[in-house]
């Protein structure tokens, strides 16, 4: 008689949670593998985010050497959909831009970034009159764009075709997941009150979303302004207000991001808005990814590998991380030992 497959439960739908479903099932076809999440595509974070692959310098994993090896392997993952057929439907695209800055030099390095990408570079003198302003500083460099959302949809799809199974539901408690081998944590800001982590604090966002289809670059300027196209819209910002946990769009920070991005590109001035969205970016220091053995309140070992923590990094490592949980997911799913301790 065979034996019943391994049951493993995937809890959250963002990029993080959809890109870890699917390189699980993929990598393991004989696993039942289930997503289930209160939020879906549209509705998630992720799908707010510019999706530009630029991670901060100050993007933290458990050491520097798995930090680098999280952001290789998620720029040579995405890298490899942009050259494929499915570039288009998966919404990846290569885009190239500047970073200014009138006073801080610092913020053109990227330490990450200077041996990954085809073309980074420091900006010349020509360069740095492109855009109106006192610009000091500044860097060229060739990147990806991920947009959400297509990609949700797409790794939504690509993960059915597997026999991945998709479940609409609010976990509110590991007991309610108990009945699996393994969970997979990937619920982002909500990882606060499902794990009462206090190390997970949110950074607020806001951004509006444009029709400005003469942009074709990006641009970053002082002060956490950017702009940057993506497929349909161009995405204008923004703010990192830590430890805030207002949601709704602040018509201060609106003022100031329009008024920060008109004068980075005047011609921004008859763009159309499409919409003004802000959100809370779930950051911790380091971020979460290990394995944790929880005690449900029937007794239960319950095998569980977090991913949570990204920031505003999440579609920039996505994949990086998502390939390091499924190497954690294997060992416990074979039975192999490390360093987890159990909470109760």
């Amino acid at each position: 008689m065979m034996a019943e497959p391994k049951r493993v439960c995937v809890l959250g739908a963002g990029i993080v949670g959809m890109t870890t479903a699917f390189m699980l099932k993929e990598k393991h076809a004989e696993l039942d593998v289930t997503v289930i999440a209160d939020k879906f595509e549209q509705d998630t974070l992720s799908d707010v985010a510019a999706g530009i692959f630029r991670p901060s310098t100050s993007f933290k994993g458990p050491t520097p050497e798995i930090t680098k090896q999280w952001l290789v392997d998620a720029y040579h993952h995405y890298k490899a959909i942009q050259d494929s057929k499915e570039a288009s439907e998966a919404g990846v695209q290569e885009v190239s831009g500047y970073v200014l800055s009138s006073k801080f030099p610092e913020v053109t390095k990227n330490q990450f970034l200077e041996g990954l990408l085809p073309v980074y570079r420091p900006a010349d003198e020509l360069e740095l009159k492109i855009c109106p302003g006192n610009w000091k500083y500044g860097a060229f460099f060739t990147t990806l764009v991920i947009e959400s959302r297509y990609h949700l949809p797409w790794l939504r799809k690509k993960f059915e075709i597997l026999g991945g199974k998709i479940v609409k539901k609010t976990i509110d408690s590991f007991n309610d997941v108990n009945d699996y081998d393994l969970v997979m944590n990937c619920t982002g800001f909500g990882a606060k009150k499902l794990c009462s982590d206090h190390d997970l604090v949110p950074i607020r966002g806001q951004v509006f979303k444009v029709k400005a289809p003469w942009v074709k670059m990006f641009f970053y300027g002082d002060y956490d302004t950017y702009i940057i196209p993506g497929i349909d819209y161009v995405t204008l910002g923004g703010c990192r207000q830590f430890d805030s946990f207002k949601q709704e769009v602040d018509k201060y920070d609106s003022a100031s991001i329009w008024e920060r991005c008109v004068e980075l590109l005047p011609n921004l001035k008859s763009a159309e808005v499409i919409r003004e969205v802000a959100g809370l970016r779930p950051h911790r220091t380091p971020v979460r990814v290990e394995r944790e053995v929880i005690v449900t309140s029937g007794g239960k070992h319950l095998q569980v590998v977090h991913q949570y923590g990204h920031g505003g990094y999440g579609v920039t490592t996505a994949p990086g991380t998502a390939k390091y949980a499924v190497k954690l997911a294997e060992d416990v799913l074979s039975g192999q030992r490390s360093k987890v301790h159990a909470k109760l």
